[in-house]
């Protein structure tokens, strides 16, 4: 098959939830014989930072186009009297529509998969130009993040705001769906709440899929204990969850309550997290290079994630890292894990505490935490067998 990925960021290099999703995704079907091409929106946020070129790219054809999302204080002024939501309008642009049109117009694909609400924006150019069978990954039930970031808030301007905005994506996912040939989502819940809300469009919940020969544990470069979270807080679910920690357990952690180290990583940590560093204490590192070697390098995974959806990578990564996990039950969504057996799920500030104290407590508890996790990994995030359920799909909708 001929196949076409279109994204609203490069996936390269893949130093996050979303590049890696699309990156295995990608892997998989050159892996089985398909012919893929890739088209991305380059946002230009990253850091200027040199990376090796990714071997993917020379299996496959691709291009990427700049633009700017940056909204003036104008725009967004505007965009509260339209029923427009701003955070996916800002993804259009002429220029890119321009240059999709014409690759797919020179192109005879079977498939075309957009990848996330954020690209949304083209389907109808695509539709005027394509006979492909259009497919969208939902990545997230959109409108949800922003409910349970809007309830989060106590400034009522904000909560306001955000339950606005949270209302104008429902309308906008709502109107959409059923405009594919295909949805792909990542969870069972993500499947029944689209099937219970009408939509008629074929629909399969495939589970997150990782190459499994990149993940290579070492225990004997681990810290035991120490306690780590890794995620890149331009996402304001993570954004939300590690303050949230951070304001709890900070004391607990620099007091000596909780005897144990606590490293921060990801994209886009802002400079003001440097506050909360304390020497031999508290550390706050930012963007790692190697983020597999860091994961190694720790023992004890948090995610408190209080708002959010669909299924979350890096647990899926830190499982496949033999990861003892401590998360809520939102963060483990669609995870088909046994609490206290291959994950910790902890729900409130006093579950955490007792997570974390358990697992600093007993080292074995927390080694056969994380060996019961890769097994689980193994049986059921397999990214090769994942991939020939995908295929699998794309031919029933051809």
């Amino acid at each position: 098959m001929r196949i076409l990925i279109l994204t609203h960021r490069t996936p390269f290099p893949q130093n996050g939830g979303y590049p890696i999703v699309v990156g295995n995704t990608i892997k998989g079907l050159v892996s089985q014989g398909h012919r893929v091409s890739l088209i991305s929106i380059n946002v230009k946020k990253q850091s200027g930072r040199v990376t090796e070129r990714d071997e993917l790219l020379d299996r496959i054809q691709y291009i990427e186009y700049a633009i700017d999302t940056r909204l003036t204080m104008v725009e967004a002024f505007s965009n509260l009297f339209t029923r427009n939501p701003y955070n996916i309008d800002k993804y259009y642009n002429a220029g890119f529509e321009r240059l999709l049109v014409r690759n797919i117009q020179e192109q005879d694909y079977d498939i075309i998969q957009l990848e996330g609400l954020f690209v949304a924006p083209y389907l109808s150019a695509i539709r005027k130009v394509s006979k492909a069978k259009l497919v969208f990954r939902v990545h997230n039930i959109e409108h949800q993040v922003w409910q349970k970031l809007a309830r989060q808030k106590s400034d009522p301007i904000k909560r306001w705001y955000l339950g606005l905005l949270a209302r104008r994506v429902r309308t906008y996912e709502s109107g959409l769906r059923d405009k594919f040939d295909g949805l792909v989502v990542f969870t069972g819940q993500d499947r029944d709440t689209i099937i219970e809300r009408g939509s008629k469009t074929p629909i399969i919940a495939l589970p997150i899929g990782v190459d499994l020969s990149r993940y290579q544990p070492d225990d004997s470069c681990t810290e035991h204990p120490s306690l780590f979270f890794l995620g890149s807080l331009d996402w304001l679910p993570n954004k939300e969850g590690i303050e949230w920690f951070l304001d709890n357990f900070h004391k607990d952690l620099i007091d000596g309550r909780l005897k144990v180290k606590f490293f921060v990583a990801g994209h886009n940590i802002p400079e003001a997290y440097d506050e909360y560093e304390v020497p031999g204490k508290v550390y706050i590192q930012g963007e790692v290079d190697d983020a597999l070697k860091f994961v190694n390098s720790k023992s004890i995974m948090i995610v408190p994630l209080l708002s959010g959806g669909g299924m979350r990578v890096k647990i899926i990564e830190g499982m496949a890292m033999q990861k003892c996990i401590i998360s809520t039950s939102l963060g483990a969504e669609g995870i088909n894990f046994t609490d206290g057996h291959n994950i910790i799920i902890a729900n409130n500030t006093d579950e955490f505490y007792s997570a974390i104290s358990k697992c600093i407590s007993d080292e074995h508890f927390t080694r056969q935490i994380g060996t019961n996790a890769r097994k689980l990994v193994e049986e059921q995030h397999n990214v090769n067998t994942i991939t020939k359920q995908l295929v699998g799909f794309y031919e029933s909708i051809i």
